[in-house]
């Protein structure tokens, strides 16, 4: 059954993302609130997807943040990330360079406001990541930012990214860090997914201006509540 589920998935919502492709390069034309548009209606239809032909639900623990704050999350599938623009009000997401510089997909998401970042994690790179971020805030936007860097597996604990500590230090924001177990039914590199619920746990607000050790050591102990050790 999961297969079968996982295939109708795989027709429908990818089929119907070239259309919200078209949708939003067709968008980028009347600007930032036309995208934004596209990309929210986008979002819902995957959770749509998700919820009716693979059985998945959303549960949410805690307080959804309003206003800017630095959104801190889990990240072990592709669904979180689509799920946020639901959760959030036109968040600004911290993506990896090469999506942002796909073409067509990149010209929408960049007027949408994501967040260029080189995972290489050089100076200039974080400089640019910061002068977007503050952009997004200036336009009173929440920045979510995986601090892991990438997908991982279920279990898995890395460190922190070092991007992360330098947006959290120029931005003065608190951080509202989000545990997420999507991994153990939207595999990051298995085709077939599973039925279930998966939690989005937000945590307690922390307050700017703490050092580096503390906030990292807070975040990575909050984002991994619903991920016990492998």
């Amino acid at each position: 059954m999961a297969a079968i589920r996982s295939v109708l998935f795989a027709l429908v919502f990818y089929a119907g993302t070239v259309g919200a492709v078209v949708l939003a390069l067709l968008a980028t034309f009347a600007g930032h609130a036309s995208v934004l548009r596209v990309a929210r209606g986008w979002a819902y239809f995957h959770r749509w997807c998700t919820r009716w032909l693979l059985g998945i639900g959303v549960r949410v623990e805690g307080a959804v943040p309003i206003g800017p704050a630095v959104v801190a999350a889990k990240h072990e599938s592709m669904f979180e990330t689509i799920e946020m623009l639901v959760l959030l009000v036109d968040p600004a997401v911290v993506v990896k360079q090469e999506l942002a510089d796909l073409p067509g997909w990149g010209r929408a998401a960049r007027l949408h406001g994501v967040i260029p970042v080189d995972r290489e994690g050089s100076g200039t790179a974080l400089r640019r990541m910061i002068r977007a971020a503050r952009a997004a805030v200036a336009a009173h936007r929440s920045i979510v930012i995986f601090p892991e860097g990438t997908r991982v597996p279920p279990g898995a604990r890395p460190e922190l990214r070092a991007g992360f500590a330098g947006l959290y230090r120029q931005l003065g924001l608190p951080v509202v860090p989000v545990a997420i177990n999507s991994g153990r039914l939207f595999p990051r590199k298995s085709f077939i997914k599973r039925a279930g619920t998966i939690t989005f746990r937000f945590g307690e607000p922390i307050p700017p201006g703490l050092r580096r050790e503390e906030i990292e050591a807070r975040v990575h102990s909050a984002i991994n509540l619903l991920n016990p050790p492998a």
